[in-house]
Order: C-alpha cells, then sequence, then structure tokens
C-alpha cells in the first residue's frame, strides 16, 4: 500500500514543477516577439503627485494625480536603506540575482501548494512581476495572467536597472486608500518622511501593499498589527534582527488614524502650480519650519479677532528680496474668513506705514536732522487739514519723536516739502507702484495712506532699511523666469541708516516680547486695515489685520492689534536676528545743541488754523475714561487690577499723570498713559502738560 500512495502523492507535485517549466518556458518563448510588439506600459509612473518643496526640498504642500490619487515621487536615496533591505528580505530575496522570474520561488510555490492541499502558502512574484502588474493592472487571477506578469517582468528587467526597478515599485505600491507608494504611506500613517523609519513601521510598510484595504491599520487595526508581526517574525527567523528588537517593534503602537497630507503655504503653493505647469517639482524659497509656526500663529489668533477678521504676514531676507514665510489668511479653508484670499497680495490703505520714506526723503535733502523741532500744531494745506489718530497735537517736538509718535501733522508738513510725486517716484524705485484713486493726482493725503499698496509691496519697500537705501525685488519662486531689476536707491544710505536708528528706538507694544527690532505701525482710514511692518539688520516682517472685504472694524489699530502680532511673530518665527548696522562713514549724529541753525527747526509753509490759545495748542483735556464713569479692571480671578488706560487731547507734551494726589514718577509725550490703581473703589485723576494746564476727572474702579 504504501508505494502506491506515495506515487500517488507525488503526482500531482510532479504535475506541479511541469507546470512551472512549462511556464518559465512559454514566458521566454513569447519574450522575443512580445518585447518587440508589446512594450510595458512604464509610463505610468510618470503621472506622480505635484509637489511644492521648500527651499531644503521639505514637502510644503502635495496634489493629488488627476484621478485622485496620493503618488508622490521618491528617489531610493530618501528611503529609509532598512526598509529596503527587510522589504527585500520579505518579497523577493533574490532580487539582485534574477531576471524578474525567480525560478527557485516558482518551484518551491508550486511545491507548497500541491503538499498543502491546493492551498496557496506563500506566492512565487518577484517584485519585478509585482511592478508589472502595478503598471498594467488585472482583475482576473489565472495562470495565463501569471505568464503575462512573467513575459512584463523579464521585459522590464531588459530596460531598467534594478535600482529603478524598486524605485518604480517603491512609488506605485498601493498602501491603502488613495495612497500610492511608499512616501505617500509614510507621510499618511505616521506623519514623516520615509527617510528614517522605526523597525515598526518599516515592518508595516512591508505588509500593506500585500493587502492594502484588509490591514489599513485605521480601519483593519488587528489584521494590520498580524501583518506586522508575520513580516518582523520572518526577520527574526532569518537572523537579520536581533530578538530584543523585534519584540520591542512588536509592541509598538499602530497608528489609529491616517494623517492630513502637508498643507503649507497654500495660497504660494497654487499659484505656483498654475505657474509652472509642466513642472512635476517645483521648489519654493520658503522654509517650511518658519513657514508652518507662522501659520500656527495666524490659526491661534483668529479665535481673538472679531468675526471675518483675516491676516497676512510677509517675511522676507532683506539681502536677497527671498520671501522665507508668507500667510494669506488664518487659514486657507477658514470660509467665515474668506481665508481662500490671499491677503498678502490684496491692495489695502497703508495708513502711517509710508511715513518713514517722507522722513528718509527729508533727510536726504538735508531738511531736517533727528533732533531738529517741528510743529505739531493744527495747519492748513491749502485746504487739506491733517490731524492726529487720537485728534489732539503735541505742539513743538523733535523729528524723532515726531515719526515715532506718528504724528500726522508732522509728516505732511515734510511731505509738502519733498514733493508728494518725488515720493512716488522714489516708491517705483523700490519696485512698488501706488495705486491712486481713479482719476486722483498725487496728494499730500498719500502721506497718510490715500493710496493703496499690497503687504508683499510694502515688505519689498521696508527691504530699502537693510539694503543702505535700496530695495529689493520680493520672490518665493512661484514666479517663472524672475529677476531682481532693481539698481537704484529709494534713499541715500545715510538718510536710510537715520530713519531706521528713530524706529529703532520705537517702544515696544505692551505685553509683547523685548526685541531689538525696528518698526512702524499704520491704520488706515475708517478702521479698516491694521498694519505692523518691523526689521532688524537683514530680515523683515510685515503684518496686516483686517476685514477682506473692507468692512470697518470698530477699535482695530496697527499699534494694539498689528503690533502684537508683529512682535510674538518674530519671536517665534525661529530666524536668528542680526544687528543694526554702524552709522555710515562719514556720518556724524549731533544733539540739537551742535545743529546748525538752519536744523535748528522745520519751518514749512502751511497756514496755521484759529482758536489756539497762548503757546499754539489747545489745552488738555481727557476724553477717556469720562468724568463719573465706572470702570472694571478685573483680571477674571483673583491676580492684580489690569492697567486702566487714559486717553488725552490737546495740551503740550510732555504730560504728568497724577492719581489721588501723587505724581507718577515719569512723563511721556503720548496721549494714551496706563496707570494700573493699587485698589478699588473712588479715583481722582488729573493730567498736566508742559505749560502748566491741567485737566481731572473722578472715576470709580470696580472689579467685575
Amino acid at each position: 500500500m504504501t508505494g502506491p500512495i506515495s506515487i500517488r502523492r507525488w503526482r500531482p507535485v510532479a504535475a506541479g514543477l511541469a507546470g512551472c517549466a512549462i511556464m518559465v518556458a512559454t514566458a521566454l518563448f513569447a519574450l522575443g516577439r512580445a518585447d518587440r510588439m508589446y512594450p510595458p506600459p512604464l509610463d505610468l509612473a510618470s503621472d506622480l503627485s505635484r509637489e511644492v518643496v521648500d527651499r531644503n526640498g521639505t514637502l510644503l504642500r502635495a496634489y493629488t494625480t488627476n484621478s485622485g490619487i496620493w503618488r508622490l515621487p521618491v528617489s531610493l536615496e530618501a528611503v529609509d536603506p532598512d526598509y529596503i533591505n527587510m522589504l527585500i528580505a520579505y518579497e523577493d530575496r533574490r532580487f539582485r540575482s534574477h531576471s524578474g522570474v525567480d525560478p527557485l520561488a516558482l518551484l518551491r510555490a508550486a511545491g507548497q501548494l500541491v503538499v498543502n492541499g491546493g492551498r496557496i502558502v506563500s506566492g512565487a512574484s518577484t517584485i519585478t512581476m509585482q511592478l508589472a502588474r502595478l503598471i498594467e493592472p488585472r482583475s482576473e487571477r489565472s495562470l495565463a495572467a501569471k505568464l503575462r506578469q512573467m513575459v512584463r517582468a523579464l521585459q522590464i528587467e531588459r530596460r531598467l536597472s534594478k535600482d529603478e526597478i524598486l524605485a518604480r515599485y517603491l512609488t506605485l505600491a498601493p498602501y491603502g486608500g488613495n495612497l500610492e507608494g511608499v512616501r505617500a504611506a509614510s507621510l499618511a500613517w505616521f506623519g514623516r518622511e520615509p527617510k528614517k523609519l522605526s523597525l515598526s513601521q518599516s515592518a508595516l510598510l512591508v505588509a500593506l501593499p500585500q493587502s492594502p484595504e484588509a490591514r489599513r491599520p485605521d480601519r483593519q487595526h488587528a489584521a494590520a498589527m498580524l501583518a506586522r508581526n508575520r513580516v518582523l517574525t520572518r526577520m527574526s527567523a532569518a537572523g537579520l534582527i536581533p530578538q530584543s528588537e523585534i519584540d520591542r517593534a512588536s509592541a509598538a503602537r499602530l497608528p489609529a488614524r491616517r494623517l492630513a497630507m502637508p498643507d503649507l503655504a497654500a495660497h504660494t503653493a497654487d499659484l505656483a502650480i498654475h505657474a509652472h505647469p509642466e513642472t512635476n517639482s517645483i521648489s519654493l524659497t520658503l522654509d517650511a519650519r518658519v513657514q508652518q509656526r507662522l501659520e500656527q500663529l495666524a490659526a491661534e489668533s483668529a479665535s481673538r479677532f472679531g468675526p471675518k477678521q483675516s491676516l497676512a504676514m510677509v517675511l522676507a531676507d532683506g539681502r536677497t528680496g527671498e520671501i522665507v514665510a508668507s500667510v494669506g489668511s488664518t487659514g486657507h479653508l477658514d470660509t467665515d474668513r474668506a481665508g481662500a484670499i490671499d491677503m498678502s497680495r490684496a491692495v489695502r490703505s497703508p495708513g502711517s506705514t509710508l511715513k518713514p520714506f517722507i522722513y528718509g526723503l527729508a533727510f536726504e535733502d538735508a531738511l531736517i536732522a533727528a533732533e531738529t523741532l517741528i510743529d505739531d500744531t493744527p495747519a492748513d494745506f491749502s485746504g487739506y487739514r491733517p490731524r492726529n489718530f487720537d485728534r489732539g497735537y503735541m505742539g513743538e517736538v523733535s523729528i524723532r519723536e515726531a515719526l515715532q509718535f506718528s504724528l500726522n501733522v508732522p509728516a505732511v508738513r515734510l511731505l509738502e516739502a519733498v514733493g508728494p510725486q518725488r515720493l512716488l517716484s522714489r516708491l517705483r524705485r523700490g519696485g512698488t507702484e501706488l495705486e491712486l484713486p481713479p482719476g486722483g493726482a498725487p496728494g499730500l493725503a498719500i502721506g497718510l495712506g490715500g493710496a493703496g499698496v499690497s503687504l508683499r509691496g510694502l515688505v519689498q519697500l521696508y527691504t530699502a532699511f537693510v539694503n543702505n537705501g535700496m530695495a529689493h525685488s520680493l520672490h518665493d519662486g512661484s514666479e517663472p523666469g524672475f529677476a531682481d531689476p532693481l539698481d537704484q536707491q529709494v534713499m541715500a544710505s545715510a538718510a536710510s541708516w537715520q530713519t531706521a536708528d528713530i524706529l529703532a528706538g520705537v517702544n515696544a507694544p505692551q505685553g509683547a516680547p523685548r526685541l531689538a527690532i525696528a518698526y512702524k505701525t499704520g491704520t488706515s482710514y475708517g478702521y479698516r486695515d491694521a498694519w505692523a511692518v518691523g526689521f532688524d539688520g537683514r530680515h523683515v516682517l510685515g503684518v496686516w489685520v483686517g476685514r477682506p472685504d473692507a468692512a470697518p472694524v470698530p477699535g482695530l489699530s496697527g499699534i494694539e492689534t498689528a503690533a502684537p502680532l508683529l512682535f510674538e511673530a518674530f519671536a517665534r518665527s525661529g530666524v536668528t536676528r542680526v544687528d543694526f548696522p554702524p552709522p555710515p562713514s562719514g556720518m556724524i549724529v549731533r544733539p540739537r545743541t551742535a545743529l546748525p541753525y538752519a536744523l535748528k527747526k522745520f519751518e514749512s509753509r502751511d497756514t496755521p488754523t484759529g482758536g489756539l490759545v497762548a503757546g499754539g495748542t489747545l489745552p488738555p483735556r481727557i476724553v477717556y475714561p469720562p468724568q463719573g464713569a465706572r470702570v472694571s479692571l478685573g483680571s477674571g480671578g483673583s491676580g492684580p487690577l489690569m492697567p486702566l488706560v487714559i486717553k488725552l487731547q490737546g495740551g503740550a507734551g510732555p504730560y504728568r499723570l497724577i492719581a489721588n494726589g501723587h505724581a507718577l514718577p515719569n512723563s511721556t509725550r503720548r496721549r494714551v498713559l496706563n496707570w494700573t490703581p493699587d485698589s478699588l473703589g473712588a479715583s481722582s485723576l488729573t493730567v498736566m502738560d508742559a505749560e502748566g494746564r491741567a485737566a481731572s476727572v473722578s472715576v470709580f474702579i470696580d472689579s467685575n
């Protein structure tokens, strides 16, 4: 009985081996003719996701293929070599030696098929055969389909090197859902590029392509864990990985959900994709780490804004013009705030942010020095009567104080002297064309925001302050054929330094990080736009806040809304701040007592308005808090009271505050004062100006 049974048992084995031999022979016979008439469709591997990367090659944003697949380009150098070695050891250990079909694997699979009663124990597909199936997918599982794969594998081996075959497999292999390729899988399942993978992560990525839907870790967690551990067990049995590492990897958690693809700099990336329709991978000047930090700040800031308010930020290397980060909104998917609109490119009224260029021209013309005195008093410029933001006047101030306090009347006096048309001409040298009202001629109002400019254009102009007066064209790599055309001075080097030196002395907004940066703020007419532009010795950062529909936002201002964001963005960006340069050679900074007579005080041609008292200013008046007001200064807990903001009009600075009969030690020229009471209840506040005139109010402080 033993002999016949053995013969019957091994008869199917012999038949299986003969079948394998016939398959190989048939594939080899068909190869010559098929190779010429039916070449393999290798073009599928060129249908890749388009991507936008930063200056270091880090992925900023990717786009699916036309069929909705995430199929990111990848090279072997960009994949963890340990993962590649594990893949070859598990899937096709003779990959480097066979010619596309592994006869030994075929024989092994046939023998296991017969011994196990027709049940498939292991396959015989090589990585090249799997690539053939990926580029020419077929649903049927038959002997003819397997023969076609073998023929295609032999064809592919004739055309591609082993590394090229492996790279294409790693680009096309399925990993669940619409994920194809190891790079898309690594980003979606682990949130990282496949350059450095853990042992557990590598094992999961080896196991997934065999049954990508049945082993998805987010939906089939148990099956995914079994498949991963099976790969690890095989590696242990082969003696490739120590058991201690296998045990640690087997205990590692699998991802419970699929992560979103990187989605940074959406506005700039979309623009780059449309500007370069034939380019698969586009490199920008942005820095992904800085971009992510500023986008996070923008998203966090949305909760502090009113409804429909958005923001924009642009950070540039002022010496090269390269944009390091560009944020166009609180989030491009934030529909409530029109996040799809890139507000860094929108043209809006710049408020007072152009004043430094007026002062720069006046310095260049030797009309003023930093300590020259100028009048901040009501004035009439042929019918144009500018007023300060707080509706008051400071009287006689120095040029330094006039710019630091952003006083309107002195700026208009200087603009009248240098000429609005000349200012526009210099701004054009900086590559920025102001948008004037339809049919409007350039007038004195452009110095206070009576024209339009984008945040990018404004940041570009401010690069003049870190380049000895010469601006650099901003660029981010999204523009085809970009070349820096700027080769003219916006202002003289000495004038640029003098203006920057004054701006460097402006106090940081209350509660902001103490940073060594110079900055200027601006608020457009009607509280529609809040601006802040700052710079160190190299970098320029601009911030805009407002509503994309240009609706007014009561209480919006550059100093209180945009400036704190400017300082926080600079601090969180991570860029290494650069010191301001020393004065240009030959320039002498003089105190007022050493100035020539002509520079001691600036005289303009305006007509003073009437109604002034002796001394040239109206007496001081406390406009907030009003008389008898009940003011809550509670901090929301048991902490100290918050400061009371006191707003003045009129008078001549400096001002001194007297609270409950006690004079505060420091005086100020600002018309906004802060006082922190030490107790609740009734308080008497008096403000005295430089001429001894006083204004008083009584208020009641509570904590509710």
